[in-house]
């Protein structure tokens, strides 16, 4: 049976036992099979957790799911809307799709786990071969309340970001909202593992049968309710089991001499007591005064109950939020109680004559329950009184909304914190929250987790960031749509604007790239793991950074917090035209590892070559945005003693970091990236997959960002695809460059390839420098002129004979009197390059 027949109904009768009232990995079933299920559990959560469920495959869908139920026209709101609990107002899955946006969710995993990707084996210190990460706890079991219609999806949604198999029980009364939510929620995710990972039973807590076979494999059990809602749950949790209690709390307001007859005050906290009629735990039940004066008590109550008394009763009130017969006679009880006591100078009650508000002032301090429904009690309650009143019911405990001068509220907030409250707000945001909120003083995500760590060998794992790249290969959702170009980018949405880089330019126009700080964050991550995987040692390593800096290019910035999140030691240098100057600095400071463009270490280190040779100490080159050729590798090996030479990243400042090479690479191979971002390979002229092993335009999807989106993304790059597992034993997908798209010309209506012009200046002519082709429009004729850097050993004639014997096409060219070829030495300073990032220009098309 397939999720889609789940959501059209057809399977909803193919189990026996009545109607299919459950939903059970994917499919609804009835009574009769979820009992037989049931008792088959536990083998059902192995088979669950032998895969792994990526946190971008819970995003993702979820993310779907959100604009879908943010959207009134759309049908999943449709369908979903048809199992909403009478009188329910259906804006309720607009608010449930707020919260499950990526956005708000990545904020949620992020603040409550450390990172985007929280359940891979990262070292924890990169100095140190020790491995760390969030490990779900295996079955997490849910016992939803029954007056909240949002709390039991959401509960899962929980359960899934930290990678746990989830079952879920709801009351026998309850719609079938939460099974359908969830059967929409697994439609949504191709691969099939949320659909593995959810199922949703609804019956009574008085089937203990269910209940017990539901925790007994449990790892958590998670309950929401109050004393006796988790005492019968308590039961049913084994030995060792993680037993998860959200049970009802108690929030109060505290006022201080000087606001408490502020009108603004007075408005502000009526707003608290009639959000939702006081059914929240952060809705305020008792008003505590900075005072021992009974008489301002009791004048403040007064105050308080004309306010009340102008608010209009709620529109629209759902029937779960009027009071039951139980509820009812509690009310009446309590009111007629206080009004007693008023005899004995005790109490004063102000109260509506339909009873729909009251507030009952009472001198003495210590707290007690609200029977809800805008009922507040207003108490007495000296600062200095606050621990010693509080602290006896702290583990109910949950908002205090404190209002009062600055120094006020921020002395009174420590004492809250201190007596058990778990949070505080300004009065009249008593029921605000913001994502990633600890709710009742932890984060769920971390009850739901486990923190497992791995210690390896320091000298065989010295090279690998990440345990999981030699585990197992990492699977996101495809990506779909068209292909789009720098030309197809949106706005960012300007609360996830937040950092600003602009390109280079080398390829064309500079383009304008945006992050939030959580995107670069995870980024400049992903660049330090790959980093160590190129052989950098954070620890014995002395670096000095030398690309480019300024003109919102983002570079030396970028590998500056690469270092900083390696810890590694550096130099923060930059590239800058007075190279005696940078070579005194990386003598006098030690430095023996470089970070920089090729283009420019190369000219420093020719133009600084008599002290670099003598000083000796440079044992490594990571470069970025060009390329080192193979000749001017082993210059470098053997003219200045730089044993390893190597990538330090392949990426842009639109994509952010893309590839990473390992000791096993070697000049344009590198591994992907693959918890970042999907790679395709699209053939040259065509929007079709290349054959396995062909060269074509490189394709990436980045999943991990917020503040731009880029799917299907045409960087510009021509590479292939490398078969097979890297000798380095990583999973991530290798794939070599090939140049790009622009690297090849059409020049006399022939195609010429710049890479090839470079590799027969290198093995046919002996060229050991760098390389330039300028296109020009002549009155007669194309020309194109390779312009080549100066050395001791070059020679024009030489590389003009070995460029017309090597390449047939250009022969026919020049042949056939279409195009003249020039071949020039020139000063490698003389050399066209982007002003803002350094780069050598490949190609110069002067033609107009």
């Amino acid at each position: 049976m397939t999720v889609t027949e789940t959501m059209t109904g057809a399977a909803y009768e193919r189990h026996g036992g009545g109607a299919a009232h459950h939903y059970w990995q994917g499919e609804f079933i009835g009574d009769e099979e979820a009992g037989r299920r049931l008792a088959a559990l536990p083998a059902a959560v192995e088979a669950a957790l032998a895969t792994v469920l990526e946190t971008e495959t819970v995003l993702a869908a979820c993310d779907a799911l959100a604009t879908a139920l943010c959207d009134p026209a759309h049908p999943v709101r449709a369908r979903l809307a048809a199992h909403l609990p009478a009188g329910e107002d259906p804006a309720v899955l607009a608010e449930l799709g707020g919260l499950l946006g990526r956005r708000e969710l990545t904020r949620k995993v992020r603040r409550e786990l450390g990172s985007a990707t929280p359940g891979r084996l990262n070292r924890a210190d990169p100095r140190e071969t020790v491995y760390e990460a969030w490990a779900p706890v295996g079955l997490v079991a849910h016992i939803a309340p029954g007056n909240a219609a949002t709390v039991a999806p959401l509960s899962i949604v929980e359960g899934l970001l930290a990678g746990n198999v989830n079952v879920l029980k709801t009351s026998g009364a309850d719609t079938l909202l939460t099974q359908h939510l969830m059967a929409e929620l697994a439609a949504l995710d191709p691969s099939g593992a949320l659909a593995a990972r959810v199922v949703v039973l609804r019956f009574p807590s008085s089937r203990q049968e269910w209940l017990r076979l539901m925790c007994a494999p449990a790892d958590a059990v998670a309950v929401w309710g109050g004393e006796d809602a988790v005492e019968g749950v308590a039961a049913h949790v084994p030995a060792g089991c993680r037993l998860v209690e959200w049970g009802h709390r108690i929030s109060f307001a505290y006022l201080t001499a000087d606001v408490w007859s502020d009108a603004g005050t007075l408005g502000a906290l009526a707003d608290d007591v009639c959000l939702h009629e006081q059914q929240a735990c952060s809705s305020p039940q008792v008003v505590y005064l900075d005072t021992e004066d009974e008489g301002e008590v009791f004048a403040f109550a007064e105050r308080f109950a004309a306010v009340l008394a102008a608010r209009p009763p709620a529109a629209g009130t759902a029937p779960e939020d009027e009071p039951d017969p139980a509820e009812a006679a509690e009310l009446t009880t309590t009111e007629l109680v206080a009004r007693l006591e008023e005899h004995l100078g005790l109490t004063r009650v102000f109260a509506a004559p339909d009873g729909s508000w009251r507030v009952m002032a009472d001198t003495r301090s210590p707290l007690t329950a609200s029977p809800l429904h805008r009922t507040v009690w207003v108490k007495p309650l000296p600062r200095e009184r606050m621990i010693a009143t509080l602290r006896p019911m702290r583990r109910y405990l949950q908002t205090a909304g404190i209002a009062g001068s600055r120094s006020d509220i921020a002395e009174l907030s420590r004492t809250a914190l201190a007596a058990g409250v778990t949070r505080v707000t300004p009065v009249g945001a008593m029921l605000e929250s913001y994502a990633g909120e600890p709710h009742d003083g932890v984060y769920a995500l971390q009850r739901y987790s486990r923190r497992v760590a791995f210690q390896a060998d320091p000298v065989r794992f010295a090279t690998t960031a990440c345990l999981d790249d030699l585990a197992r290969p990492v699977v996101l959702p495809l990506p779909t749509g068209p292909l789009t170009g720098k030309q197809d980018v949106r706005e960012p949405a300007r609360a996830d604007a937040e950092l600003y880089f602009r390109s280079g330019g080398s390829t064309g126009a500079p383009a304008l790239s945006v992050f939030s700080y959580d995107d670069y964050d995870t980024q400049m991550h992903a660049a330090a793991r790959g980093l160590l995987a190129a052989g950098y040692d954070p620890v014995g390593d002395r670096t000095a950074n030398l690309f480019y800096s300024g003109g919102m290019y983002g570079s030396f910035i970028s590998f500056f917090s690469v270092l900083e999140r390696l810890g590694g030691v550096q130099l923060p240098l930059a590239a800058g035209p007075d190279h005696r100057a940078t070579a005194r600095a990386l003598v006098e400071h030690r430095a023996d590892t470089l970070f920089g463009m090729p283009s420019y270490l190369w000219q420093l280190l020719h133009a600084e070559a008599d002290a670099l040779r003598a000083y000796g100490g440079l044992r490594k080159v990571f470069y970025g945005g060009e390329h080192f050729t193979e000749e001017q590798r082993r210059t470098l090996r053997k003219e200045f003693g730089i044993e390893t030479v190597r990538s330090i990243t392949y990426g842009s400042t639109d994509l952010g970091p893309l590839g990473y090479q390992c000791t096993e690479s070697s000049g344009g191979v590198h591994h992907l990236h693959a918890d970042l971002h999907t790679m395709e390979i699209v053939d040259v002229a065509e929007d079709r997959p290349v054959a396995p092993g062909e060269t074509g335009r490189l394709v990436f999807t980045t999943h991990a960002r917020r503040g731009q989106h880029l799917g299907r993304y045409l960087i510009g790059d021509l590479g292939r695809e490398l078969p097979g597992r890297c000798a380095c034993g990583r999973h991530a997908p290798r794939f070599e460059l090939m140049g790009r798209t622009g690297d090849v010309m059409r020049v006399a209506t022939y195609f010429l390839d710049y890479r090839r012009f470079l590799a027969m200046a290198e093995e046919q002519g002996g060229h050991r420098g760098e390389l330039q082709i300028r296109l020009d429009g002549t009155d007669v004729r194309e020309r194109l002129t390779v312009r080549v850097e100066r050395t001791p050993a070059t020679d024009p004639e030489r590389l003009r004979a070995a460029f017309l014997a090597g390449y047939p096409e250009l022969r026919s060219a020049v042949t056939e009197r279409l195009l003249d070829l020039v071949v020039e030495a020139v000063d490698g300073a003389s050399l066209d390059r982007s002003p803002a990032s350094g780069k050598l220009l490949a190609v110069v098309d002067a033609r107009r």
